[in-house]
């Protein structure tokens, strides 16, 4: 059984950057999302194992999207994605439920590290 992902980033190319790393390795994309809003609906839709969270997006951000889904998924686990100098950010997310997190630009070692680790 192949280990679920779904992807949330408002820029596209990051998605594709992700999910590129990902499905070499195993992982399969079963959604992606531009925005925490969208990450919530698609969530309850997919129940994927793991979701890559953006921060700073439209709509709504990633820390009220991981605080949305662990309301109604205390299990969810969830991996931050933020570009450096967000630490204050990144602690809120932590602090909001998300299981670690990786800084943009994507290391391909640290994203498959961080997911593993998540998937636990």
């Amino acid at each position: 059984m192949s280990n679920t992902v779904l992807i949330v980033d408002d820029a596209a190319f990051m998605r594709m950057m992700i999910k590129d790393i990902l499905s070499k390795n195993g992982f399969e994309v079963v959604g992606e999302a531009e925005n925490g809003q969208v990450a919530v609906e698609k969530y309850n839709e997919l129940s994927p194992d793991l979701v890559t969270m953006d921060i700073t997006m439209p709509e709504m951000d990633g820390i009220t999207a991981v605080k949305e889904i662990r309301q109604k998924d205390p299990n969810a686990k969830i991996i931050m994605c933020s570009a450096m100098g967000q630490q204050a950010m990144v602690i809120d997310a932590i602090q909001a439920g998300a299981k670690d997190f990786i800084v943009k630009p994507f290391q391909p070692d640290r994203v498959l590290e961080a997911v593993r680790k998540a998937m636990g």
